[in-house]
């Protein structure tokens, strides 16, 4: 680095940091082009954006290789999240601590005291989120009449989260003459809007060496039934044993639900959600800073700004939105050259979407299985023989060490060196036979060549209102196949008949349960359709190639109005219907005062009820009209 033209200050804090080289978009804003400029950056997470932008406004805010003594602030950095900025401060203090400058946070859920006193002492700069600065300078805690320098990070976020009303009162409140910086993950219209209101002439620059960040990350895609989706994550951290990994989920329940799993089963976890408060966020980030936890359970909007260091495993329990996403998620570990993993859990109804997301992020995923558990055993056993406690210099420990030899042997002392070091892990969990990746599927077949099948039957028919669409995802999970091994599914009146090829067919035994109280069982031969069906989709044919479920399922089929097919086919869930009335008594006849059409006659004890049995006899039709009239008083005969 001998080559820039750095303050000695942030040349010495950069060496005593380990800086052999900058990235790109650190270089970038110090290029001769950029100096004293507005620039809109787009960088991605974990690219050094943060040391960029204090490079980048040195030459505003430095006199000489110091900071100008006032009491006004000089340097402004605007933050979307808590944690972000307060991982902001914690940068800009190392990297301008010998230029001897005063940082102030102004952040929410903070104490508002402890931040005016702050800003009153006089700090050069600033870091605070946009909520908590419009407070302090609508208090007039916070005079921002000096400022030279102000730097929006994460702009696009900041947006999303509806701080744009924030912002322009921030950037209002500022000089017309200050240097506005501007950095984003992505650029959308919002953000060009932004910034051709609050910048001059900036300059855009996309920062270069995203992909060769992304390139220390090796992506797994991990294929697993929808039943050992859970035992998949906890098998995935026991083998790689990161220093520290998150789990990213995709609501809080979710969040609350596996960090009560991982609870049980040992890991040392916290979670991150919406629900907590300020000091609980705190304290779950610092159980990780120091080592108490090594597993962070997060949701997304959770998991904005933090830095983790070390981290070395990310897991997505449930897969992004978006490709912009995956990145994102990704972008937290292989930082700063440093080796990751980012593993994605897939079952088989999310093979499509997960090959999608890739696609868009452009990146290439190693697809298998996840580790079993005598893999995580294995590498186990490797880790014993590689801890560092076997070569390290014997010290005072040799006198203990040779009692023990003597009174247990060599073996049993190793022996129970292996059991305390495997004391307090997570015992591994045994996975069933997984589905196999995408790529190795086989060819799709053409309708109707389906092959050799057997037939399943399940219990649950028209009567609990079965569709093929519901059913098809449940048998896939339940039996790890993809919907290519499933051929036709007839719904019945109280239950439904599934065809699954014979290659996979042994997965699911003599029974098997989809879930509690519906359950399917293996029939020797064919089912006989020939009994007629009556009512909406009665004896249609699902086939379960991908899409056809889901064009013929839920569309009513025409109804069979055999003559015999109350007799024949037995429905106890419908109520025969009565003989049509006798040509000539559909119109009510007038019968004095309590005469009235003949099956308004009829006492409401002998009228069929809308469920159960039909009573003996004729039904009768349920009355069109109403009485008129007082209560007690029959209507006039004949008016409607």
């Amino acid at each position: 680095m001998t080559d820039l033209d750095l303050a000695a200050p942030l040349a010495a804090a950069l060496a005593s940091k380990g800086y052999d080289s900058l990235t790109s978009v650190q270089q970038a804003v110090l290029a001769p082009e950029a100096a004293g400029r507005d620039i809109l950056v787009s960088a991605q997470t974990g690219s050094g954006k943060t040391v960029a932008f204090g490079l980048a406004m040195a030459g505003d805010i430095l006199d000489g290789d110091r900071l100008p003594e006032i009491p006004l602030p000089q340097a402004l950095a605007i933050a979307p999240t808590r944690e972000l900025a307060l991982q902001v401060a914690r940068e800009l203090d190392w990297l301008y601590a010998d230029a001897g400058a005063q940082i102030a946070t102004c952040v929410g859920g903070m104490d508002y005291r402890t931040e005016r006193r702050a800003l009153a002492r006089g700090a050069q700069i600033v870091v605070g989120t946009p909520g908590r600065l419009r407070d302090h300078l609508e208090r007039g805690s916070l005079d921002l009449s000096a400022l030279r320098a102000c730097v929006l990070d994460e702009a696009d976020e900041m947006l999303d989260l509806g701080f744009r009303e924030d912002l322009e009162f921030i950037l209002q409140s500022a000089p017309a003459e200050r240097r506005t910086l501007m950095f984003s993950a992505t650029v959308p219209p919002a953000i060009v809007k932004l910034a051709t209101e609050f910048q001059k002439d900036a300059l855009r620059i996309v920062a270069q060496g995203e992909a060769r960040q992304h390139g220390d990350i090796a992506y797994r895609a991990i294929s697993v039934t929808g039943r050992d989706r859970e035992n998949a994550i906890f098998n995935l951290l026991r083998f790689y044993e990161a220093q520290t990994a998150i789990v990213f989920c995709k609501t809080r329940a979710n969040v609350n639900h596996l960090l009560a799993r991982m609870g049980n089963r040992g890991f040392k976890a916290v979670a991150l959600s919406g629900e907590l408060s300020q000091q609980e966020r705190t304290h779950a980030l610092q159980a990780l800073r120091d080592g108490r936890a090594r597993v962070c359970i997060a949701t997304d909007v959770a998991a904005r700004g933090i830095d983790l260091p070390g981290l070395e495993l990310v897991i997505h329990a449930d897969l992004p939105t978006n490709s912009e996403t995956l990145l994102h998620r990704s972008g937290r570990t292989g930082r700063a050259g440093a080796k990751g993993v980012s593993a994605l859990i897939v079952t088989s109804a999310d093979y499509k979407k997960a090959q999608r997301l890739l696609q868009g992020a452009k990146v290439e995923a190693e697809w298998g299985r996840a580790p079993s558990a005598d893999d995580v055993r294995a590498k186990d056993d490797m880790r014993v023989l590689e801890h560092p406690v076997l070569t390290a210099e014997t010290g005072d420990e040799v006198a203990t060490a040779a009692l023990l030899l003597e009174r247990f042997g060599a073996e049993g002392v190793a022996a129970a060196f292996v059991r305390l070091w495997r004391e307090g892990r997570p015992v591994p969990e045994e996975l069933a036979d997984l589905p196999a990746a995408p790529d190795a599927r086989p060819a799709p077949r053409e309708r109707g060549d389906f092959g050799d099948a057997v037939w399943f039957a399940l219990s649950v028919g028209h009567t609990g209102r079965a569709e093929a669409r519901w059913l098809l995802p449940k048998i896939c999970e339940t039996g790890g196949i993809t919907r290519d091994a499933i051929g036709a599914i007839r719904v019945r009146q109280d239950e439904t008949f599934v065809q699954i090829a014979t290659a996979s067919a042994g997965r699911f035994g003599q029974e098997a349960e989809l879930e509690p109280g519906l359950s399917m069982r293996r029939l020797s031969g064919e089912p006989n359709f020939e009994r007629p069906e009556h009512g909406s989709e009665r004896g249609r044919t699902f086939r379960g190639g991908p899409k056809t479920a889901d064009r013929f399922a839920g569309k009513p089929a025409r109804p069979r109005r055999s003559a015999g097919s109350d007799e024949q086919g037995g429905f106890s869930d419908h109520a025969k219907p009565g003989p049509r009335p006798a040509e000539g008594t559909r119109k009510p006849k007038a019968a004095g005062k309590t005469g009235s059409a003949p099956w308004d006659s009829a006492p409401r004890e002998a009228r069929s009820p809308r469920t159960g049995s039909a009573p003996a006899g004729p039904a009768a039709p349920r009355a069109k009209f109403k009485p008129k009239g007082a209560a007690g008083k029959p209507s006039k005969p004949g008016k409607r």
